[in-house]
């Protein structure tokens, strides 16, 4: 008997903290959703009384009900991202191209250790690369051409283009000062970056 209500409060104790996790996730979601004007009713399915949100469209979950993919390019969306986004560490694709998404690129979206593709572009948004990018070394696809990004490239991409995973890397027609040398070392994946003729060093 004593075993069996250890397996019941085991199942209980896992089955709470697999809850409390897609909640976490979807209460980030909803965050963000409540910070965009969405004139399409693209983000109409994001009901946050669900208990994930892997049910909600251009959302796509792993078997352990984590965002790993959120799919909202050229959706007519406008408003900023939010830091809540760093919440979602499974997610492997942020794809948020060809919108009106203003404001800054928040600092949290270095936590998403797991992400694979970064494409914000075509967008309005502002402000500096944040050095947090740096720690993305699952990386391989960022764009973040077609804003009105401003100051210099961190130093810590020529981590990422020499050490790690990264493929494609496009920052043109944006207003950034500095250039990314695409030196790699042999027996690495060459970067392929696309940045403006008038960057300086």
């Amino acid at each position: 008997m004593a075993s069996r209500a250890l397996v019941y409060f085991l199942f209980v104790s896992a089955f709470a903290v697999v809850t409390v996790h897609c909640n976490s996730e979807g209460d980030a979601l909803n965050a963000w959703k409540n910070n965009l004007s969405d004139p399409n009713g693209i983000l109409q399915s994001w009901d946050p009384t669900l208990v994930n949100p892997c049910t909600w469209k251009h959302i796509t979950c792993n078997n352990e009900n984590s965002v790993t993919r959120v799919d909202l390019g050229s959706a007519g969306l406008q408003g900023p991202l939010v830091p809540e986004l760093g919440v979602l560490r499974n997610l492997q694709y942020l794809q948020v191209y060809n919108n009106n998404i203003t404001g800054s690129i928040p600092a949290e979206i270095g936590n998403l250790t797991n992400l694979i593709s970064l494409d914000l572009y075509l967008n309005q948004l502002s402000g500096n690369i944040p050095s947090s990018l740096g720690n993305l070394k699952s990386l391989m696809f960022l764009r973040l051409n077609n804003n009105n990004l401003t100051g210099s490239i961190p130093t810590g991409f020529s981590q990422l283009i020499l050490y790690g995973n990264l493929r494609i890397m496009n920052v043109a027609n944006n207003s950034l000062a500095g250039t990314v040398h695409p030196t790699k070392s042999t027996g690495f994946v060459v970067t392929t970056i696309t940045q403006d003729p008038r960057a300086q060093k």
